[in-house]
């Protein structure tokens, strides 16, 4: 197999959905469990559903990106804003004792490595020559 450097951006995202649908999908549905495992429960469920879904969306993006990474490759670096949204806030909770060491805080590690997989697919997407975004 013959892999270009479009192909491994595709692939990174392409992935990147495979994880996150079934991850946020079943999100969805584990309000009750989550509540179980995390109390107190959750007063507010409209952000907990609001993050599920929003992440969902942004699962779209990353098919779009997956399909033709040299016209999506502007979005690429919005993608990892959103990795970084969960990752940063994560790591610094985690460092200050307010996230316990669990699904949480190894959801944001994993959205940390998703972020860089999705820099390296940005780079490796880089125009002929060097320029532009």
């Amino acid at each position: 197999m013959n892999l270009n450097k479009h192909s491994i951006a595709r692939i990174i995202f392409a992935l990147a959905a495979l994880y996150g649908i079934p991850v946020l999908i079943l999100g969805l549905f584990g309000e009750a469990q989550f509540n179980a495992a995390m109390p107190p429960a959750i007063t507010h469920p409209e952000f907990y559903y609001g993050f599920h879904g929003l992440a969902l969306v942004f699962q779209l993006i990353f098919i779009l990106i997956a399909i033709d990474p040299a016209r999506y490759r502007p979005l690429m670096l919005v993608a990892v804003l959103e990795k970084l949204a969960f990752f940063g806030p994560g790591l610094w909770l985690y460092s200050s004792g307010r996230l316990a060491e669990g699904g949480a805080f190894y959801g944001a590690m994993i959205d940390g490595i998703w972020a860089l997989l999705f820099l390296l697919a940005w780079a490796l997407t880089r125009p002929k020559g060097g320029a532009g975004t």
